[in-house]
């Protein structure tokens, strides 16, 4: 059963005037868990050649900002207690499919109410956009067959 359903954009140059400014190792820290830092190698090195996996990296960190805020729409509690941004990361299953991993009281508040988190990512061009679903695992659901 449907518990929420949240979709959100971020803006791909913001998320670089972020990261690349003055402020943005502590942006990163704050915002991105260790998973995501380390898949998005964060902080970003400034150095010359990396320009290409830099515009990559700022599109992938916006559409996991992007992941962070649908989950919240979905929740439908915004930003506020137990949530901090970073306890809710954006993982890369094997496959390459975009997938949730809660952890500190994010987790716990998750777990207490038996959910699971779908989630869908996209970027083009100057944006990025999240899709997230939350699902209750209490609901069993059976298929019925027209006979």
């Amino acid at each position: 059963m449907v518990y929420g359903i949240g979709c959100d954009l971020c803006s791909i140059a913001r998320m670089e005037k972020s990261l690349l400014g003055p402020h943005g190792a502590v942006f990163a820290r704050r915002v991105f868990g260790p998973a995501e830092q380390a898949a998005l190698g964060l902080p970003l090195a400034e150095e010359e050649g990396t320009a290409r996996r830099t515009a990559h990296t700022v599109a992938s960190a916006a559409a996991d900002f992007a992941a962070k805020e649908a989950f919240l729409k979905a929740a439908g509690t915004g930003l506020r207690e137990p949530f901090s941004l970073c306890e809710i990361e954006t993982v890369r299953l094997p496959g390459g499919a975009p997938a949730y991993r809660f952890s500190g009281r994010s987790a716990q508040w998750v777990e207490a109410r038996r959910l699971r988190a779908h989630l869908s990512l996209s970027h083009e061009d100057s944006m990025a956009m999240a899709y997230c679903i939350l699902e209750t695992e209490t609901c069993t659901s059976q298929l019925h067959t027209m006979e």
